[in-house]
């Protein structure tokens, strides 16, 4: 690849990222984890309360001035390989209603376990921004089973639905799993893999959820692709510093009460870490 061909490479990444968010690193996405949908073990609410539910922390991110949104069914444990179209269904209602109150703020969804095409049919239905996806390159050992890559179908997927303004943020080494099948396969040489099959950005994260990223490991992954490169676990008002140079931190666990993720949000935990957060950016 020559000098000029990189340089357009990464403009092109750069843009991509900053028409989304409006800035180039330090982007704060707030995690919203869903109640318990139908057909899951834990569920007992109905659509309309976990919709009233996630619209009313989403208020709460917006109104803190958190940089996006993030919408995943993380109380559908214990989770499947496949899901049905009830969940489908639940996901699309809910992350609807959340876009019909902020039409423009950046918002994603994530269905686990790494139901990655249905995340893009309910992105698309719903009009949102950007998925996460589990399992995009290289096979491993999470806590539902054995997750293999997916890239080349999830892509040829996209544009086949025509949602190629969709942007998707790619896991590597993902939190709760194994790695052992790939233990000869560096951090880096993972997010390689999966910015040359076509990522929009790649996530580190820790052990599990809440668990801290290793800020070495940020390092070395951004210095090793051009794409953005985001955070996905254990950022707290404590260790934001850490983590700035990251494109962006998804941040879940924090803003809940008690730092659970399984509570609901917290607002002064929100407000104490975005006041933070613009102190550092000044």
């Amino acid at each position: 690849m020559t000098i000029k061909t990189q340089i357009w490479v990464l403009f092109t990444e750069e843009m991509k990222l900053f028409n989304l968010f409006g800035r180039l690193k330090s982007n704060v996405i707030g995690m919203i984890h869903v109640g318990a949908l139908p057909g899951t073990p834990l569920n007992r609410a109905a659509i309309s309360e976990i919709t009233e539910e996630a619209c009313r922390e989403a208020e709460i991110y917006h109104h803190a001035g958190l940089d996006g949104l993030i919408i995943e069914n993380m109380h559908d444990i214990p989770y499947t390989l496949e899901v049905g179209p009830e969940v489908c269904a639940s996901m699309t209602a809910v992350c609807a209603a959340v876009r019909g109150l902020y039409p423009s703020w950046p918002l994603g969804v994530q269905i686990l376990s790494a139901a990655n095409q249905s995340a893009l049919a309910v992105a698309l239905a719903s009009g949102l921004d950007f998925i996460r996806a589990e399992g995009f390159v290289f096979s491993h050992v999470a806590d539902e089973g054995l997750l293999n890559a997916c890239a080349g179908e999830l892509l040829r997927y996209r544009r086949s639905i025509g949602a190629e303004h969709i942007q998707i943020f790619t896991d590597i080494k993902k939190k709760h799993s194994a790695h052992a099948l790939t233990s000869d396969v560096s951090i880096a040489e993972t997010a390689q893999a999966a910015e040359f099959f076509l990522s929009d950005g790649v996530i580190v994260t820790g052990t599990a959820t809440g668990a801290q990223a290793d800020p070495e490991e940020l390092r070395e992954v951004t210095q090793s692709v051009r794409i953005p490169v985001l955070i996905g676990s254990g950022v707290t008002h404590d260790n934001v510093e850490h983590y700035l140079q990251a494109s962006a931190m998804i941040i879940g666990s924090h803003f809940k009460k008690g730092g659970y993720w399984a509570n609901g949000v917290d607002t002064e935990r929100v407000k104490r870490l975005m006041g933070k957060m613009h102190e550092l950016r000044e």
